[in-house]
């Protein structure tokens, strides 16, 4: 009998398909990792989501449309694309039980937007018309191949797990953290200053990410030992 620990993995929102949809990397980055990832539905209900915390063992906050600014009492510029808001409510429900809980989470692009503006920060609705265009944040693909760096906190746990000061990174995204949760603590940056690794430093793991490990985990080892650190937090 397997004793794979479950991760439950938020789906993504095709609402032109009216579909929700799934990355195979997602999936596959947790089960090379040694975990077993199943595929959440999106739900505003209080009963549904204690069912799910109760049968999963950690949480993997994907990728997708832009957070909504209204979570982070702001106006919503021309600059902002795509919102999903049943994934704003469920992903608020699920973050804040799993935390209740002090669940293993980790999230990925998306996932460290809406994990710091849930938590009280903000974000750059587009970081090249807001922020900065020194360097690219939005490569076209293939995007698996690394596009910048990011220089890594070394009194951080991903130093500790990483055992070095810069790693190269691919990146898809328009949007990042502004300013930064008072409930998290940055662990990597861009040459430009974004923000681009944090975590909870009073909760057992909770890590999020801006690049992509679910694109590049087959061959750059630095995306599998991120995998594997979330996955052996939640056995």
């Amino acid at each position: 009998m397997s004793n794979k620990p479950v991760i439950g993995v938020i789906p993504l929102i095709d609402y032109n398909k009216n579909s929700y949809w799934m990355l195979p990397g997602y999936f596959g980055g947790v089960t090379e990792a040694g975990g077993m990832p199943v595929m959440l539905p999106l739900t505003s209900d209080s009963a549904d989501i204690e069912q799910i915390t109760s049968m999963c063992d950690g949480f993997l906050f994907t990728g997708g449309q832009d957070v909504d600014p209204k979570l982070y009492s702001a106006r919503k510029t021309g600059a902002c694309g795509e919102c999903s808001s049943e994934r704003d409510i469920m992903e608020g429900m699920l973050l804040n039980r799993a935390m209740e809980l002090d669940m293993p989470i980790l999230g990925i692009c998306r996932g460290i937007q809406f994990i710091n503006a849930a938590l009280g920060g903000t974000l750059w609705q587009d970081i090249p018309s807001q922020f900065s265009d020194t360097i690219p944040h939005c490569q076209k693909p293939p995007y698996d191949v690394p596009i910048h760096e990011v220089n890594i906190e070394r009194t951080s746990p991903l130093y500790d797990l990483l055992k070095t000061d810069i790693i190269p990174v691919n990146s898809y995204h328009h949007q990042g953290v502004r300013a930064l949760s008072p409930e998290l603590l940055p662990m990597a940056e861009a040459p430009d200053g974004l923000i681009e690794a944090v975590y909870a430093p009073n909760k057992k793991f909770i890590w999020a990410v801006q690049w992509h490990p679910e694109f590049s985990y087959l061959k750059d080892e630095n995306s599998c030992l991120i995998f594997r650190e979330f996955v052996r937090n939640c056995r």
